[in-house]
Parts: structure tokens; sequence; C-alpha cells
């Protein structure tokens, strides 16, 4: 069978069916420097029996712990650790995924190890209550996550008879033990009930032959039995009945959040992937240019943001939904909201299905399909195996790009679905009244049927005024060169292009990955801009306006593969571009033309600068040791304050206060520019022309804005309480390096390399702490940094840094048991992480990028880390482990007391940072570029 992928596609594909039934594609890629493998499996929550809510769940995390030919519950995990790989899993509505990536050299034993998941688990009775747990613990984690809550509530508006109903997670009370059947035989049986070849599709992925590749599948996979299971029944009820339509649901969140979503019930539409009509009516409604509906209902201060075509969907229903994200203001005009949207969709039928709009975004689509960048093999093996369950096999690589041809009948009949008769409203905003409470989130909810006034307005609504909103007019960033210019002179590193006060321009053409785009990364720094907390705080705010301002400018060339961002850092702030080098200096010129002096309407000023407001607010209400990780880059980075700091700044700025700012800001500024790819030499210099023009006309050439840190030397332990509203405890341990050399860059990655994998089986696997556990590597302001995080619904903070002080300690002793072996893999698994060859131009731009932010202008950093490791003793590596030792580490904890450990007074020991801008003010500090 012929896979059928684009002319430019380096790999080779091969589709075959084993002999037991399951479905295999294999890819060879003959660059790829890592090889990957996913297994997808036609089984979710949905066969979840009514008594067993998260079954499914349980058993995803139940194979991870020992086969047969594996019994060790954390050897899977250790093996893709120690070679520098990675891998997960997840448990959907009707499939779940199970995928890795490991280097080549360790593929066939790795692959090994993963058939055996489908084989020979072993369902070893002896960790069945502590997965329990883990579960328990993993559902906990999300119990005040608003997403979730608010499709618990999703979950309990529907027909309770459809599988969707049903709670996913699962936790202590579903998966308990039962007085007969034991929960490890029910788990067991589910796994034997589901788990068939011929209901499972596998997608492997490397640089070994399409021959050799096929070889190890038939070797490893054909022993996965096909079970003589009856057909799959289809669903047979509706998502919902009618009495589930037509209905207003009103929610109360926990965070600072205002949200209309209104949704159609739909068949499933899966056979129409060659037609994409959803894809077409999705991309009219959430069109964001000029003359839009997203313009119309921003103008008029209702929403900030507009999204279409999103919605749960399954084998036998389709939700589509249309989501605006409110204004305090919007959420008083609802129903108008509501009949404009019904409005546009009166004009989408009458008169926006056209050849012409199919094309163009057919054109979109086929130009990303000819011109994509690699993906990592991790993340194409699993979307892949996906997609052999949604597509024809020939079409596993092209059909998310496909529209073969205006079918106007079946747009108009995907329309007809979208009707008020067919609708539900929900409205998710803190002025809610309520009178229910979902089960297992204790959601706030309340439902009620839509006014019969309401429902006949949005039925009679008539077309548009044009001078309200239309639909959009033909793309004017469409590509017109797809093909790559040589590069006469190849290059490896970029070189200084222009190099003067005030403006330094590195430039790299590359050729190497083929593709006809390019980035381009402008930092502009200015000292003004982060001169106090108050300038952090309207530097953050004068992006946000400019993006708001910007976008509807912008949207075309962002739908048409050229994308930007721009985000304020330590120094000032960032302009990043990506795309189609034909397009790139119209887009960086239409962007630095349509910015503002900082003259903004009043309204929209007010209404960024709240919306602002409630994103720093709704940080403090996230997750415990997201809050943390926060809290910890405040501490210890001057420039980056805590937010409620800036809050206080902010929440009384006026409009009149920001051309000033913006004035002083322009003073005096230094440029750092980045342009990589299929960029030649005379369009960086036009690129340079356009930038003096635009942003330095007025200026003063300027030095880099200094970067502090805090220095810790001779701290010993400092202890830094964070509050966070939660049942869960946090707590997050770190070190810091004195030192920017490549030597300590080794030791700390390292360090995390090693441990990571132990650790989480330790604290998590074994000692059941919390489902958020782990180590990280954390650089802040080019010093190394080595972090230990626990989220835990069990154990205070003070627990858990007696928890992880243990650990080091025991790591300890086994970094001295280690056989020389063991150890060099360990360094040759990160060496090879810190080699590996860039997946795409984006990945290399960025890591280039990233590389003239920490100084490192030879571009040999990553060389000179892998020299070091080579030369790495593992006795000086134990006396490196030895110094993070607590009873002579400096280091930093920050913590969080969880609701459930209130009553907790046990005291840890170490100096407590009451006030952080006097701690900050009286510390020792680090000083770089």
């Amino acid at each position: 069978m012929q896979i059928f992928k684009a002319p430019e596609d380096r790999c080779d594909y091969r589709y075959f069916i084993l002999s037991n039934g399951l479905r295999v594609l294999l890819i060879h890629d003959p660059l790829a420097e890592r090889s990957a493998a996913s297994m997808a499996v036609e089984c979710g929550h949905f066969a979840d029996p009514p008594q067993r809510e998260g079954m499914a769940h349980f058993l995803e995390h139940m194979l991870f712990l020992g086969t047969e030919s594996y019994p060790h519950p954390g050897e899977y995990q250790a093996f893709i650790a120690q070679h520098g790989g990675n891998h997960n899993a997840w448990t959907g509505t009707e499939y779940s995924n199970y995928f890795f990536d490991i280097s080549t050299e360790l593929f066939d034993e790795a692959l090994h190890r993963f058939s055996q998941f489908f084989i020979c688990p072993l369902f070893n009775a002896e960790l069945v209550e502590r997965e329990r747990h883990a579960i328990d613990s993993e559902y906990r984690l999300k119990i005040s996550d608003d997403v979730r809550r608010s499709y618990q509530v999703h979950k309990e508006t529907v027909n309770p008879a459809h599988p969707f109903s049903k709670f996913s997670v699962g936790n202590l009370e579903t998966l308990h033990e039962n007085a007969g059947e034991s929960l490890r035989e029910e788990v067991k049986a589910f796994f034997e009930l589901h788990y068939s070849a011929d209901r499972m599709t596998l997608v492997i992925q490397s640089d070994w032959s399409l021959a050799v590749q096929e070889q190890a599948a038939k070797r490893f996979f054909s022993a996965v039995i096909r079970r003589q299971l009856p057909s799959a029944t289809p669903i047979a009820v509706p998502l919902y009945r009618e009495q589930d339509l037509r209905l207003r649901i009103q929610i109360k969140p926990l965070q600072e959040l205002r949200r209309l979503s209104v949704s159609f019930a739909l068949p499933n539409v899966d056979s129409c992937y060659p037609l994409k009509p959803l894809t077409y009516i999705s991309h009219l409604i959430g069109y964001e240019g000029k003359g839009s509906l997203f313009s119309y209902m921003k103008r008029q201060g209702w929403i900030s943001a507009l999204s279409a075509g999103g919605g749960v969907g399954g084998s036998n229903f389709r939700d589509f939904q249309i989501n605006f994200s409110l204004t305090p203001k919007g959420l008083e005009h609802e129903t108008s909201i509501i009949e404009h949207l019904f409005s546009f969709l009166r004009l989408l039928e009458e008169q926006g299905i056209d050849g012409w709009r199919y094309d163009e975004k057919a054109t979109l689509l086929k130009t990303m399909y000819l011109i994509q960048e690699s993906h990592r093999p991790l993340d194409n093996v699993s979307h892949l195996s996906m997609n052999l369950f949604h597509y024809q096999p020939e079409d596993v690589i092209r059909g998310d790009y496909l529209m073969t041809g205006l079918d106007a009948d079946k747009i108009r009949e995907m329309v007809r679905y979208m009707t008020p008769d067919n609708m539900r409203i929900t409205l998710i905003a803190p002025e809610m009244e309520t009178t229910q409470t979902a089960k297992w989130y204790d959601t706030p909810y309340q439902v009620s049927p839509i006014e019969t006034a309401w429902l006949n307005i949005w039925r009679n609504a008539a077309l548009p005024d044009p001078k309200r909103y239309k639909l959009p007019e033909p793309n004017p960033f469409l590509p017109d060169r797809f093909t790559t210019r040589a590069v006469t002179e190849p290059q490896t590193i970029p070189h200084r292009l222009i190099h003067r006060a005030g403006l330094r321009i590195w430039h790299l053409q590359d050729d190497s990955f083929a593709t006809p785009k390019a980035s381009l990364f402008i930092a502009v720094d200015s000292e003004h801009a982060v001169q106090s907390p108050y300038h952090i705080a309207m530097c953050r705010l004068m992006v946000e306006l400019l993006l708001d301002h910007l976008n509807e400018f912008t949207y075309p060339a962002e739908i048409a593969g050229l994308n930007y961002n721009i985000y304020a850092h330590q120094g000032g702030f960032t302009i990043q571009l990506h795309g189609f080098s034909c397009r790139l200096y119209h887009l960086l010129e239409l962007l630095l033309k349509n910015r503002t002096a900082g003259h903004y309407e009043p309204e929209r000023f007010y209404s960024i600068r709240d919306q602002l407001l409630r994103s720093w607010r709704n940080q403090n209400k996230g997750r415990p040791i997201a809050h943390l990780f926060s809290q910890l880059t405040n501490l210890l980075q001057p420039n980056n304050p805590p937010v409620d700091t800036m809050i206080a700044y902010l929440e009384n700025v006026t409009p009149s206060e920001l051309p000033e700012f913006m004035r002083r800001l322009f003073q005096a500024v230094h440029l750092e520019v980045l342009a990589h790819g299929d960029i030649q030499e005379d369009e960086v210099r036009l690129i340079a022309g356009l930038l003096e023009r635009q942003i330095t006309p007025n200026s003063l050439p300027s030095r880099e804005t200094r970067r502090r840190l805090v220095d810790i030397r001779n701290a010993g332990t400092l202890l830094y309480e964070c509050h966070s509203p939660h049942n869960d405890s946090a707590l997050l341990l770190y070190y810091q390096s004195p030192e920017k050399t490549p030597a300590s860059i080794a030791c700390y990655t390292l360090a995390n390399h090693i441990m990571s994998s132990s650790f989480f089986h330790d604290l998590r696997t074994q000692q059941q702490l919390g489902y958020v556990v782990g180590t990280g590597n954390l650089p802040l302001n080019r010093h190394p940094g080595l972090v230990f995080y626990v989220q835990s619904p069990v154990m205070a903070p003070d627990g858990l840094l007696a928890a992880i002080e243990l650990f080091i300690d025991a790591f300890h002793m086994q970094l001295m048991e280690m056989n020389e072996q063991t150890w060099q893999n360990n360094k040759q698994g990160l060496i090879h992480q810190l080699t590996e060859a860039d997946a795409n131009l984006r990945t290399r731009s960025q890591r280039l990028w990233s590389s003239i932010g920490n100084r490192d202008f030879s571009f040999r950093q990553r060389e000179l880390v892998t020299t070091e490791l080579e030369q790495l003793s593992r006795a000086d590596f134990i006396r490196f482990i030895r110094s993070l030792r607590s009873s002579q580490a400096d280091r930093v904890v920050l913590y969080s007391q969880g609701e459930a450990h209130q009553e907790n007074t046990n005291e840890m020991e170490g100096v407590h940072i009451d006030y952080l801008a006097e701690f900050q003010q009286t510390s020792a500090q680090f000083q770089s570029i």
C-alpha cells in the first residue's frame, strides 16, 4: 500500500497488519538520532464498568509496574531515563496511548520492554493498593482545576446513559476493594477483555531500514494476543436527549474567569475528513482580522478572545463549540453576543460558501503539508498511531491537511445543525448564581431552560450590517515562494553581520532543513523598562496592549503560516517572528508601523489592564507547585517581581501614564537581533534599516540591561513560605551554582539526569507522597541550578523536606555502589541528549537564540559541556552530590502548607525570609548581562 507523503518528506513509510491483527506503520527517517514507538489502544474510560469508574486509567498505570520479563516496577522507567529517553501515556474517552523515545543504539532493548506491557503484564498484587493512591493523588491534583471542574458539570448534564457521563479519572472511592473479586483480578480481566491486538495500532520511527523495523515489529509484537472478542458495539444512545438541549448552564469557577460557550450537537464527522466542512466553518467564525465578528465584539468591549470548532467528540457524537472569553461588560450582553453569532451563521450559510474561500483554506493546509517542519519522533509516533484509527491507512500522513474540494451541500448540512433549537449555553463566571454541586469536584452550577423569548430572537436573527462585520477578504499573506534558496558559502553558526553601539545583529543563512522559512528574534533592552516594579509592570502592560492592538492587522499573516510573539523579559521585551521568509519582512513592517506611541482608547486600555490583573490574580489560585516555581524566580531575580507587587502598582494606572513611559523607554535602547534560516544578507540589512527607522530613530545607543540574581553563597538553608489556597502542601528545594562554567553546568545537568527517575520512583511510586514529584535542571541568569519538588495531599512541608533529604543521602550511597558500566551509560545518555541534532529549523533557531542570551558567542557551550561530562569522574561527581547534603549546603526551600495540614506546627531548620524586598536589598547579587 502506498502511503501518501509530501515530495520533500525525507522519510519512507510502510503499513502492514501482523498475523494477530495489529496494524503497524513503520517510518524510516535516515537522519533520526533517536527512535520512538507508540501503541494506541481502542479502549478508554467509556469502557469502564459502571461500578468501576477510572478502571481504564488505573490499567494504564498498572502496565508500567512490571511484566513477566521485567518484573521490577521501576525498571522500564529507569532504563529509558538512564539512556536519555522519554516516556508517557494517556487515557482518553475511547482510546489510550503509550509512547517512548530513546537513543537508537538501545531501541531494540527498549522495544522489547515496551512490547511486554501488552503481552504479559504482572498486575502485581502488592502494587495495586499503592497505585490506587497514585490515581487518587492525580485526581486530587486537579480538584481545584476549573477546566476539570467544568468538565464534570458537562458530564452531569448529558444523557446519563451515555458513557461520556462517567467519571474518568478514578479515585480511592471508585477503585475500592470489593468483598468478593479483588481489584487486581478486576483490572486483569479488564485488560483481557479490551486489550486485543486487532484493536491496537503501532507506529515505529527510526533510522533503521524498513526491513529491520518490520522484523522487530514481528519479533516483539506478534505475541500480543488477539482475543476472540465480538465486534465493538457502537454506542447506541445519543450524547444529548431532547431534554438536554436548549439548556443554559451556569458555573461558578474558583479563578476569576468569565467564559461563554455555545455548543451545537452534531453527529460524528470522521468520514468527512477529506472534505473538512467543520474546518471551513471554524475558519470563518473564528477569523480575527478586520471586519470580523471577533473585532466587532472586541470593539464593543464584550470579549477578549473567540475560538470556534473545539468541543468533545466521539464515535457517535461531535460537539461544535464556540467559546467567547468575556469581559465584565460582556457578561451583561450575553444575549446580544449570541444574537450576533446567529446573524453571522446566517451570513455564512447564505453568502459564505464560496469556492475561492474553500480553495484559500485548502491552499493554506496544503502549504502546511508540503512544507511542514519535522516533528520530534516521540510526538510524531503518538499522533500517527491515533490517525490510524481515524483515517484510511494511505492518508495517515496527509489526512490532517486534506481538503479535496468544496461540497457546499455538506457545509450547509453542518451549518443547519447550528440552530437555537440544537444548542446549549454554558456561562462560567464568579457572579453566577448556583443551585447544585457537581460530584467529585464540588463545582457549583445551575441548569435552566433557555428562555423562549431569547430563542425566538435568535431564531429570527437578521443578516448583519456589513459596517459591523462581514466575511473575510482574500488573504494577502499567502506565500508565493516555496523553494529554499541555496547557500553559496555554508556556515554552521551565526556571524555578527552588524555590530555598533546599541545594535548587534547575528545572521545565519541555513538551508539544511530545505524549508523556505526563517526565524527573527529582536530583543529590546532598556534600563527604563526594569527600573522598578512599577516600570516592570508597565512594560508588561505595554506588551499586552500592543499584542491586542496588532491582532486585527496581523491575523491574516498568522493563518498564512507567519507566527509572531512579543513578550517581556528581565531587560525589556522581545519580538519573535517565524514563518515563510518571503513574507517575514512585510510582517515585521506591519508590526512596527502599526504599533502606537502608547495612545489607546481609555475603554480598551482599562479592558486590557484589567485582563492582565485578572491573569495575575489567577496565578495565585493555580497549583501550589506552579506557584512555588514562580515565587522562586521572584525571590532570586529582582527584575522579576511577584505578581502581587505588580498588581499593587498596576491597578491604579491610567491611560495618561503610558505615553510618557514608552517615550522614556525608547530614549535609550540596545537591540540584539538574530536572523536565521532562508534569509539572505541583503534582506537582513533591510531589516536593520527598518528597525533603526521604526524603533531607534531618536534613541541613544545603550548597553544591555543588567540581569541581577541573588547570590545565596554562605546563606545556609533559606526558608520562604508561600500561601496557596489548596488542600495539598508543596515544597521546592533549590540549589544554585555560584559558577557559570561548563564544568558546573555538566555537574548540575548530570545530577538531574541521574536522579530524576530514582527520585520519582522513590517518593511517588514507593512512598506515595503525591502525583507531582520530580527533579529539574533550572538555570537562572546562566547559573546552573537543581530543584527537587513535591506536591502532596498526605504530608506537610517539613515531612516533604525530610523525605527529599533522605533521598539525597541515600543517593550518595547509590553512587558509591554504582558500577562503571551504569555510570558510563548515564553519562552517555545525557551526552546523547545534549548533542542530538536539531529536529527542525525552529528548534535550531531557538537553540541559537538561547546561546546568544547565554553570552555563548562562540556557540560552543554544548561541545564544552560534553567534554566536561566525558572527563567527569565518578569520584568528583560523588563529591558534588555530597555537597548537596543538608549539613553543608547553601539552598533555598520554598513551601506552602496545604489546608489539609494546617494543624501541623513542626518547624524546619533554617533562616526564614519574611520580607522579599528586604531580603533582595541586603543580599549579595550576581550582576550579569
